[in-house]
């Protein structure tokens, strides 16, 4: 019978805490939080894609510099330092 007792006070405490999810320090959030609308999705998904290109970029410029350009750099101009 212990456990059978030791089961139900542990549901009792899972459901206690699923009740005072809407009222600690995160409930006022979930209580605005809304579903976007379908401007709001695209538009978010444009900035992040955006983001995602410039991060890109900025990644294949550094790739090309420090493979071709680094070398010839340091080959003409700086080995003699």
């Amino acid at each position: 019978m212990a456990a059978i007792d030791r089961a139900r006070t542990m549901q009792d405490e899972f459901d206690a805490r699923l009740k005072r999810i809407g009222h600690g320090k995160y409930g006022r959030i979930l209580r605005m939080a809304r579903k976007p609308t379908r401007e709001e999705y695209v538009r978010v998904l444009q900035i992040t894609f955006a983001g995602a290109a410039i991060i890109g970029l900025v990644g294949f410029a550094m790739y090309i510099f420090f493979t071709a350009v680094g070398p010839w750099l340091w080959a003409n101009y700086l080995a003699g330092l």
